[in-house]
């Protein structure tokens, strides 16, 4: 008996559970040792001719790209939350339906910015290469010392589900929760947050500043000088959502200047090779653009993909589409 299954290109290996359910339910052209670029996405779409792809971010499709598609690709779903990496007019002008992984992944990004606050605040990447290098010494009472986290202001740029589920966190701390939305959340959601109308105005206000909103056209490095020159001299920058929110070379004129004492940072505008200035800034806590990973949250994602994938080929609504 011939193998109907539908086909699906893999741009990436996922968790072993949803590796398990993809291998029993589809025909897969194999599973990639590393990601795949965009040409060899293309070369593997071309020669495998899917029904299906999923793929993820860092991987871009553009208008081009789309364009290179076979006609028998009928869904890309992406296994994140971000959807700037695809060209979604361009896909949904060829009829091929997009969805992403909202809301299962809210909690471990939010628990990621908490790490990253909390390392740039207490100077953990500089002890981690004091002890690295064997300590042996004691330091001075005045020496390395950091920042207390709590009871400080948080200004939250950006509160849909992850910056809302970062205030909950960040009460436990005692924090003084500072927002900047599109529109005024009602006072539920809120829960006793301070709403700012403009970022320009909040940002004086703020000890700490997290970012929590999507990359887009309109947001590219809207993080410039004259805003973090707002902050309060010496407050913290953190980032968990995008690199191309910020404008790269004031951030670090800022961290190098001390109008900021400290950075937390998970993302870049060059990944995975971010800029190697970063690298030499002690100030700087880093993480590989690790927000979702734990084995749950990937595991999560990747169901919700196939789900997706699983109810468009089945001729039935997608559980997570992304609209024009």
């Amino acid at each position: 008996m011939s193998d109907i299954r539908p086909r699906l290109l893999l741009t990436q290996r996922q968790t072993p559970a949803v590796m398990q359910r993809i291998t029993h339910s589809f025909t897969i052209s194999g599973t990639p040792e590393h990601r795949l670029t965009t040409r060899e996405l293309l070369d593997a779409a071309r020669a495998f001719q899917p029904d299906a792809i999923m793929t993820s971010t860092g991987l871009p499709l553009q208008g081009d790209d789309v364009k290179q598609l076979p006609d028998c690709v009928k869904v890309v779903a992406t296994v994140s939350v971000g959807t700037d990496h695809l060209d979604i007019p361009a896909l949904h002008a060829r009829g091929i339906i997009v969805t992403n992984t909202p809301d299962v992944l809210t909690d471990c990004n939010a628990d990621m910015a908490i790490l990253l606050m909390l390392a740039a605040a207490r100077r953990a990447g500089e002890y981690t290469t004091l002890m690295r290098g064997g300590w042996g010494r004691s330091l001075a009472m005045d020496e390395l010392l950091g920042t207390r986290m709590s009871g400080k202001r948080l200004g939250i740029v950006g509160m849909g589900r992850i910056g809302r589920a970062v205030a909950r966190r960040a009460r436990g701390f005692d924090m003084e929760i500072l927002y900047s939305n599109r529109r005024r959340l009602p006072a539920a959601q809120e829960a006793g947050a301070t709403y700012f109308g403009t970022l320009a105005d909040m940002l004086p206000h703020c000890d700490i500043l997290s970012l929590h909103l999507p990359a887009s056209p309109e947001t590219d490095g809207m993080i410039n000088a004259g805003l973090l020159a707002r902050l309060p001299r010496g407050a913290i920058f953190i980032n968990a959502a995008r690199g191309a929110l910020v404008d790269e070379d004031a951030l670090i004129d800022a961290l190098r200047s001390g109008q900021l004492a400290a950075a937390g940072l998970d993302v870049y505008r060059n990944e995975p090779n971010p800029d190697p200035r970063f690298l030499e800034l002690p100030n700087v806590f880093l993480t590989p653009h690790v927000g979702s990973a734990t084995t749950e949250t990937r595991t999560d994602m990747g169901m919700l993909a196939v789900d997706n994938v699983e109810a468009v080929l089945g001729g039935r609504h997608p559980p997570t589409p992304v609209r024009a």
